[in-house]
């Protein structure tokens, strides 16, 4: 990737925007990924209910050049103020709705024939649910990131579909697969179970799956059976749990060879022989380092579950089976289309990507940001996401939205301490007193 500044010795300069713990993760290593050389990176945390605490980015364990929070009109003044060294890409790891407002931002920014950064976008795992709506929410973006070739053509589907240019589609793959190739070891039997934020939602799937997990763990004493989880109580990551697994498994009076786990996952990978789940990325990860995977259908096969993406991979399997020493065989063709085949193959997987950026970079301008939706296109819609991030309907920030300046000192103090007790009042809210409010209307 040649930077604008010095295209043989300057390193590109791209800007990284993320609005949880994982898609930090995802932007991050996707800057890394799609640059041809180390890149200066500079991280922008977007404040929301999701920002990662410092635990939590420790434990993604990538680093930047340089990473503070902000909000989406205080990102766009950064942008805009770094005219003397432009950044050469902008990676958005957001989801859709903050997406399309970045995107609407960025391009009040620079109108026709001035130079501005590449927008590069994407998702941070299996998409199973939104298809439309997610994607067309990106849409604009010089680059849309596929995390495989099937990825690839359902979203070139949806954009021509609607009659929306589908050029900006690009395949690649997840950012984050790698890791040393599964090998079993004399006296090693691991079974992992990775936990998500948000599926399954009821306390009563939550519970069934704690329940086979300890009794899996009660059959197999010899066995170490691990429940990896994402965020620790009073932290959260995308999605918010209101029947934290932490506070579930108190009651259930767990065997001695069972415990929770945190940690980066390719670290827990490194010791699992046997990773079990619902649908997580993490199954992807698995995957690709040969680790024996099952997704679950014990809950059935469905959409809501996103298990519904393993049909055809050879790794549906219910903790009957499990028990009685099961282990999935995945399909080597259905490996190959998700863009997790072990092997070479994920040596080349950001070739194309990295080609398409420079072969933009190369361009004296590029074209105006042209999103999909606009204010005559969704009129009804648009204008509701772009206010929630305190954006008027043409893009610009609203009044008050971004001060000029940082607040420092005490200020700041108070600041950050009415921001983390907002915080705190809020998964209170989320986890205590919505399910007590909802039995109490089961009544």
């Amino acid at each position: 990737m040649p930077s604008r500044t010095n295209p043989t010795d300057t390193p590109p300069r791209i800007a990284v925007l993320a609005d949880s713990d994982t898609r930090w993760k995802w932007g991050a290593l996707t800057a890394r990924r799609i640059a041809e050389r180390p890149p200066e990176l500079s991280g922008f945390l977007l404040r929301g209910r999701a920002t990662p605490t410092p635990r939590q980015l420790a434990e993604v364990g990538v680093d930047a050049d340089a990473l503070r929070e902000v909000t989406m009109a205080a990102f766009l003044r950064s942008v805009r103020s770094v005219e003397r060294e432009p950044y050469d890409v902008v990676v958005l790891a957001l989801v859709g709705g903050a997406a399309q407002a970045a995107l609407h931002g960025l391009a009040r920014l620079w109108p026709a024939g001035t130079r501005r950064p590449v927008l590069v976008t994407g998702y941070v795992g299996v998409v199973y649910e939104k298809l439309a709506d997610g994607l067309l929410l990106r849409h604009g973006a010089d680059v849309v990131l596929a995390n495989s070739r099937h990825d690839a053509e359902r979203f070139r589907a949806v954009y021509e579909g609607v009659g929306a240019d589908a050029s900006a589609v690009t395949e690649a793959a997840l950012p984050f697969l790698g890791g040393a190739p599964y090998r079993p070891e004399p006296g090693r039997d691991t079974v992992v179970f990775a936990v998500q934020p948000s599926v399954p939602e009821s306390r009563a799937d939550r519970l069934y799956l704690l329940r086979r997990l300890i009794g899996h763990a009660r059959r197999h004493p010899g066995r170490e059976v691990l429940l990896k989880l994402r965020s620790k109580p009073g932290e959260h990551t995308t999605h918010i749990e209101e029947q934290p697994y932490q506070k579930l498994v108190r009651s259930l009076d767990p065997p001695p060879n069972f415990r929770l786990v945190y940690g980066n996952m390719g670290e827990v990978l490194d010791r699992t022989d046997l990773l079990v789940t619902v649908s997580s990325t993490a199954a992807l990860e698995s995957l690709h380092r040969s680790v024996p995977t099952a997704v679950l259908t014990d809950l059935g096969v469905r959409e809501n579950l996103g298990n519904h993406h393993f049909v055809g991979s050879g790794c549906l399997a219910s903790w009957d089976e499990l028990d009685a020493g099961h282990r999935p065989s995945p399909d080597a063709g259905w490996l190959a289309a998700q863009g997790v085949a072990p092997g070479d193959a994920y040596a080349t997987a950001f070739d194309a990507a990295r080609a398409r950026i420079a072969h933009l970079l190369a361009r004296p301008a590029l074209p105006p940001v042209r999103p999909y939706y606009t204010p005559a296109t969704a009129p009804g819609y648009l204008p509701g996401i772009l206010a929630r991030h305190h954006l008027a309907p043409d893009g610009t920030p609203l009044p008050g939205a971004a001060p000029e300046t940082e607040a420092t000192g005490v200020r700041r103090l108070v600041r950050d301490a009415v921001r983390d007790a907002a915080r705190g009042a809020y998964r209170h809210g989320v986890q205590r007193v919505a399910p007590v409010i909802r039995r109490m209307g089961e009544l």
